[in-house]
């Protein structure tokens, strides 16, 4: 499990295999004495396994494969050299939940159809500009997104702004454009977007009563 929260921004620099299988090799500021074989690592939104782990001078570089389906559901098939990834290690216990709970199973891919400046009113020093993204969620998936809502999206937990149809906006703060990818993020960019767990398990037991209704 996860919490949507961006600990480190790695960098591919190896990509090996076909769509049947990828090997890729990621490069972090992680101490790789914390990472053991097997962990699981999020990265950009995939829970992906370290299946090896070796020191890279103050970090680390370590290896994950994706299979077929990972391959096709998310966007790490189109990964290269050069990719920068938000990662996140696994939650232990006691780590505190400052997102909400993630699974790193991703639903689906999304598409940024809107990149839109947001400014203080005039005169307001204290205000820091941010940036509104208004995506484009697969059909099968928006009703799972509700205003005000939870959504992990490339590996970081945001608060749903407003709802249209399939398409939503989320508010990035300056922070968060600087610690994430999310900076250099442009329209027509596919993002993993992961539904609220919530949200799924609560829309099943909505069918499945409206289901015992209809057949009772």
């Amino acid at each position: 499990m996860f919490t949507g929260l961006v600990t480190d921004v790695g960098i591919v620099v190896a990509v090996e295999g076909d769509d049947r299988l990828r090997h890729l090799t990621i490069r972090s500021a992680y101490d790789p004495a914390t990472i053991a074989l097997g962990a699981s690592i999020a990265c950009s939104g995939p829970c992906l396994t370290a299946v090896t782990v070796e020191p890279d001078g103050a970090g680390c570089r370590f290896h994950v494969d994706a299979a077929a389906e990972t391959l096709a559901r998310t966007s790490v098939g189109a990964w290269a050299v050069g990719t920068r990834v938000n990662l996140e290690r696994s939650l232990k216990v006691g780590d505190e939940l400052g997102g909400h709970l993630v699974t790193g199973h991703v639903d689906g891919l999304g598409e940024i159809v809107a990149r839109e400046p947001v400014t203080g009113g005039e005169g307001d020093p204290a205000w820091a500009p941010s940036d509104r993204f208004v995506i484009r969620a697969p059909a099968a998936l928006a009703r799972f997104i509700a205003e005000k809502g939870s959504i992990c999206l490339d590996g970081t937990s945001l608060t749903v702004n407003s709802v249209d149809g399939d398409l939503f906006s989320v508010l990035l703060i300056p922070h968060t454009l600087a610690v994430t990818t999310w900076g250099e993020r442009r329209v027509g960019d596919r993002l993993n977007l992961e539904v609220d767990l919530i949200a799924r398990y609560a829309a099943r037991l909505s069918e499945n009563r409206d289901a015992v209704k209809e057949n009772s």
